[in-house]
């Protein structure tokens, strides 16, 4: 089955660059606090202007930003900061995998782009349009997320030059926002409904009990408990 380069399925009209940058916009919008809260975090840790939006150009991953910065705070080294992101953002090789089979035909530097703009959020808008988004459609979903992500990191930067502490906002709630809108938008049957109950009860409980490892283990859990209802849901 041969594949067009700028349709990554076959036999189906594929979505273009702008209708990738449309579907984004929630995602867009939803990340301005985070962006903010990434540059403004940047400067307080002692990086110059340049420094924490070329961290923001270049890194392009909003976790791994702040973790890196705070780990570089406390005085980490360089290789335990470069571990400790390579597990956190590991779900990208996940992401990837499922969207291999559609990249395949594409050349270097394109899988190269695609990988760069590859995301939480692009993934859980390629989730939504499968199969019929396209190379164009993926990186103006990207891009645009990009372009949001660096503008208001800038932002970010300018307003901690002039407030004298941005944390007062509590701006690192968007982080939990923005991962719930995306959950809102990729669940699709009541399975995932299930999952996610399950675990945002075993959150809250863990946590009661000060459970260092609350989050984790509820998510696993909840996955888990999902995965075995849907083989069951699939042999019967």
């Amino acid at each position: 089955m041969k594949y067009d380069t700028n349709q990554l399925t076959p036999n189906r009209a594929p979505l273009g660059f702008w209708k990738g940058a449309l579907d984004m916009l929630p995602l867009s919008f939803a990340v301005i606090p985070w962006g903010i809260l990434a540059g403004s975090v940047a400067i307080n840790t002692g990086l110059s202007v340049m420094q924490a939006l070329g961290m923001s150009v270049l890194v392009f991953a909003g976790a791994a930003q702040l973790v890196s910065l705070s780990m570089l705070s406390a005085g980490a080294s360089i290789l335990s900061i470069v571990l400790t992101i390579f597990f956190l953002t590991s779900q990208h090789f996940i992401y990837a995998l499922q969207l291999r089979h559609h990249a395949l035909k594409l050349p270097f530097f394109k899988r190269v782009l695609l990988g760069f703009f590859l995301t939480d959020e692009l993934y859980a808008t390629a989730v939504l349009r499968e199969p019929d988004y396209s190379y164009r459609y993926l990186i103006g979903a990207g891009f645009s997320f990009y372009i949001s992500w660096v503008a208001f990191s800038a932002v970010g930067i300018y307003l901690a030059r002039i407030v004298p502490d941005l944390s007062v906002l509590h701006l690192e709630f968007s982080i939990v926002v923005i991962f719930i809108v995306m959950a809102i938008l990729v669940m699709r049957d009541h399975l995932a409904i299930i999952g996610m109950t399950i675990s945002a009860l075993l959150a809250v409980f863990f946590s009661w009990l000060n459970f260092d490892a609350a989050i984790l283990a509820a998510g696993m859990i909840g996955m888990a408990i999902t995965a075995m209802l849907d083989i069951m849901r699939s042999k019967s």
